[in-house]
């Protein structure tokens, strides 16, 4: 079974009873007996050779890690605060109420969730501020709005405003919050959904039977104090907060998808000689791939047929091209230089060492920080005790406040549920794991877990190999040096020999002369000679 620190969870429903019921993890996912466990280097080196035992890569020095085969293959879904929690459907995670989200980074829709969360908050801005607005008519004096309806005939209008919020925009709310007390994993939502709860109901009952209260909830006409604009103007900022939390959780998914377009969407097969054009899904192993001069290759695997030269800067940053040839090994989302060769697929889909970073990433983003587990802690008791302090509150106000004191204990006590919204608590870190791995992945930083991004803050000294990661990687020149200070034509000859040579130097070279506008000319009998320079006549001149 999948071995890790807590308990897996899968949130199933049973089909007698339609209930939602918990089960191991174990039940749902197991991993494959069948054979003796395999361990790998997590960088892939030697063509993603897997090794019998544990220990570290004798290339690069990692530690090996074990590879894991999991016969489930449905997309599961779990939860950015607690990755312990899995399960095989979408939804809200039981413990913090969050939306759960696909744990394979190609499988995510975080637009989607953003557009319907854009969609509800124009809704509740629409509808929350009149009700805001109504609420403050009988505190305006000589407000024209109440020769138009009475103040009670404008509680109703508050009333119908605020079922779309409620019930629509974010209704949301509730369920988790319903959920977080019948499993007792008291969070956020279980402090907004009681505090706006118990306001909304509040104001319903006293809308309609105002009877049933004493005096001290009542105003001087007669009428019950409402909180329909508490309720919604709460709401709204509440859903606000998810907004830009589904915001971050796009920006973050957006990273982790463009290091997937890293990897060309077709391939060329090769049947009986014959080349056919498939979708990069359709590969298998052990087939035999054509890659063509600047193309991007397909799929792990060997060179079976010619030469070529690639650039693997998106792996190793090193800009020059690496030289292959029959029997070497090949990667995924590399780019092919100025000659076409044949492959043979060894690894593919989620086993490519491109897919296998964009895991590493996606899974840093899902990962906890020490500092986590500190704050899940705090969380665990913080809910219960706030929800006492609430009561008590209430009981002091309604006993030794000024008049009204059952009001004065009633708006205290939903007070101290909403203000202690633990929601910096909950969401801070998490958040700032997630972003932080993923503007690390734009910028080509890859994070492997939350421990070592929390780690980074005790590093005095760091070591990096200069050429494509602390420089851009990209030869160019910065200035010429002629001895018979003859720079124009010693320029415009060097540039227009290099302009056949595929060499980045000599690229460097001519991007350079043409930023100059210098003009190049004619080269007659070139030839590249490899590891030495280049050959040709210009102006009948042989120029090496």
């Amino acid at each position: 079974a999948l071995s890790a620190v807590g308990t897996y969870i899968i949130k199933d429903y049973d089909k007698e009873t339609s209930k939602i019921i918990a089960k191991p993890i174990e039940d749902k996912i197991t991993e494959k007996d069948d054979k003796p466990a395999q361990y790998h280097c997590p960088m892939h080196c030697e063509g993603n050779k897997n090794y019998n035992k544990a220990g570290d890569c004798p290339v690069c020095g990692m530690h090996l890690e074990k590879v894991h085969e999991l016969n489930n293959t449905k997309t599961l879904f779990t939860c950015p605060m607690h990755p312990e929690i899995i399960q095989d459907h979408s939804g809200s995670c039981p413990i913090c109420g969050m939306d759960l989200v696909p744990m394979n980074a190609g499988d995510s829709d975080d637009q989607k969730t953003y557009k319907n969360l854009v969609k509800k908050m124009k809704i509740a801005v629409i509808f929350t501020v009149p009700v805001f607005a109504i609420a403050m008519i009988e505190m305006i004096s000589n407000n024209p709005l109440l020769k138009i309806m009475q103040a009670s005939n404008w509680n109703y209008v508050q009333f119908v405003l605020t079922l779309p919020v409620v019930f629509y925009a974010c209704w949301m709310f509730f369920v988790r919050a319903f959920k977080s007390i019948v499993t007792w994993n008291l969070n956020m939502f279980t402090l907004i959904g009681i505090g706006t709860g118990v306001a909304f109901l509040f104001s319903l009952i006293g809308m309609f039977f105002p009877e049933i209260f004493p005096q001290e909830f009542k105003t001087e006409t007669g009428a019950v104090l409402l909180y329909f604009e508490a309720t919604t103007v709460i709401l709204t900022l509440v859903l606000l907060g998810q907004l830009l939390e589904a915001k971050a959780h796009s920006q973050t998914s957006s990273a982790i998808k463009e290091l997937l377009k890293l990897a060309p969407t077709e391939a060329t097969l090769v049947i009986d000689g014959n080349d056919k054009i498939i979708s990069i899904h359709d590969i298998k192993k052990g087939d035999f791939l054509r890659v063509k001069p600047g193309d991007k290759i397909p799929v792990d695997g060997k060179i079976t047929d010619g030469e070529s030269s690639i650039d693997e800067a998106m792996i190793t940053g090193e800009p020059i091209p690496v030289d292959k040839k029959i029997g070497d090994n090949v990667i995924a989302g590399t780019i092919n230089g100025n000659k076409s060769f044949v492959m043979i697929a060894e690894k593919v889909g989620l086993e490519t060492l491109l897919s296998q970073i964009v895991k590493m990433v996606n899974d840093a983003s899902r990962s906890k920080a020490p500092i986590q587990k500190l704050a899940d802690g705090i969380a665990k008791y913080f809910v219960p005790i706030v929800v006492i302090i609430s009561v008590i509150t209430f009981v002091v106000w309604a006993n030794f406040g000024p008049e009204p004191a059952l009001v004065y204990g009633f708006i205290n006590a939903i007070a101290v549920l909403i203000i202690a919204c633990p929601c910096a608590l909950g969401l801070a870190t998490p958040m700032s794991v997630m972003v932080g791995v993923g503007k690390g992945a734009q910028s080509g930083i890859l994070i492997k877990n939350a421990e070592a991004l929390e780690n980074m803050n005790k590093v005095n000294v760091l070591i990096v190999d200069k050429t494509g990661t602390i420089t851009e990687g990209k030869p160019s020149v910065e200035k010429i040096f002629a001895l018979n200070d003859n720079e124009k034509d010693l320029l415009q000859f060097i540039a227009s020999l290099n302009q056949y040579s595929e060499h980045p130097l000599a690229q460097a070279v001519v991007n350079f002369a043409k930023d100059k506008n210098s003009m190049l000319i004619e080269v007659k009998d070139f030839e590249a000679v490899a590891g030495k320079g280049v050959i040709g006549t210009i102006s009948h001149k042989k120029i090496a």
